[in-house]
């Protein structure tokens, strides 16, 4: 693995843990933990409790007067649909083409304050497009490496942050500030599983104290370490994209199922009017979910038929999944094609069956409990 790579505060941790570490966004990350494996980190999610270290994803705030007024003007979703202390899932979209240069969530603080969260690889990006825009008096600053995130996620969560004294029970998508070990940590309601939890946002001082207190408080409770590898089959489980690999630059929010997160009725944002276009001409292609009718394992790239000879579209994601014990994936796929047909995936040469459908895979209730 290459040296250039840059580390989590929690490396040695991850290290004297036995992880399995992997290149993700320019870091180097936990991919799985020995004794355990993706298998058995994503059933602690499901189950009881699970813990990540995601400090590679981006944090850069938006600060000065008229600093909401600013994103709500660039990013996509309305942020006037939140308020004060609530979060938002939203996109960075290019001005020309309407694609995504990145999906992120919007920490809305007040009006002068808006913290970012954006992926790891593309932080640099989203943070030189609002600079590059930002009006005389907003200050866009790139804190990528001051500040960790963990995510504790899975139904017995409220339970390990109660123990180490961190607020819980507040709304899905909203979040709170509190003090620990003399700092202050940002407990957000919000998570990439689709289980109940809370991402925690801390300076990077803080971060071994309270990596080490919540493995403590979760002791008894089945609270296992968890990897990027278990991240990526909770997240497929619920039809959550991927940046880079089910959207990217070369995809938009219509043909990404994203439209939820455009603020269709505002003044502006950055790539209306392309968007605004193809919504009204209709996308030629769609993210749907594909299922597996046999023990086909559909991966990346591989091309996704209508008939043995009309290829129909191209699989984005796919994984086992742990919980449904079958093959599941997201596909970008004609939007010609009737949306539950049944479709054929060159699995390695040969032609597996597939159910088209439209994802989650799973009950989402539980999120929102």
């Amino acid at each position: 693995m290459s040296d250039d790579l840059l580390q989590s505060p929690l490396h040695d941790r991850h290290a004297a843990l036995g992880a399995k570490f992997a290149e993700f966004g320019g870091w180097s990350m936990p991919l799985e933990y020995a004794g355990a494996g993706v298998v058995k980190e994503h059933a602690a999610v499901r189950d009881a409790v699970g813990i990540f270290d995601v400090s590679h994803l981006g944090k850069a705030i938006v600060t000065g007067p008229g600093a909401a007024g600013f994103v709500n003007a660039t990013l996509s979703n309305d942020l006037r649909r939140i308020g004060p202390g609530q979060a938002q899932y939203t996109l960075c979209l290019d001005d020309e083409t309407g694609g995504i240069v990145d999906d992120l969530i919007a920490y809305y603080r007040d009006e002068e304050h808006v913290l970012l969260v954006p992926n790891a690889a593309n932080t640099g990006e989203v943070v030189r497009r609002l600079t590059a825009a930002a009006p005389e008096g907003v200050t866009v600053t790139n804190h990528h490496r001051d500040y960790a995130v963990l995510a504790v996620q899975g139904p017995k969560s409220d339970e390990v942050l109660d123990k180490v004294g961190l607020p819980t029970g507040h709304d899905y998508m909203s979040f709170v500030t509190a003090e620990f070990a003399g700092v202050g940590v940002v407990v957000c309601r919000t998570g990439y599983t689709g289980e109940r939890g809370y991402e925690l946002v801390a300076a990077n001082s803080a971060a071994g104290e309270l990596w080490d207190k919540l493995l403590e408080a979760g002791a008894d409770l089945g609270i296992q370490a968890c990897g990027l590898g278990a991240r990526d089959t909770l997240r497929t489980e619920m039809g959550y994209p991927l940046h880079g690999q089910d959207i990217s630059l070369d995809t938009t929010p219509n043909q990404g199922r994203l439209g939820w997160a455009v603020g269709w009725k505002k003044d502006t944002f950055w790539g209306k009017a392309a968007v605004v276009a193809e919504k009204e001409a209709g996308p030629k292609r769609i993210l749907r979910g594909i299922v597996a009718t046999g023990r086909g394992i559909p991966r990346p790239h591989m091309q996704v038929f209508l008939s043995a000879d009309v290829a129909a579209g191209e699989v984005t994601s796919g994984t086992f999944s742990p919980t449904l014990k079958k093959g599941i994936g997201l596909a970008l796929v004609s939007t010609s094609v009737n949306p539950e047909a049944e479709v054929s995936v060159d699995v390695r040469g040969r032609r597996e069956v597939f159910q088209l459908t439209q994802p989650p895979f799973l009950d989402t209730s539980v999120r929102e409990s």
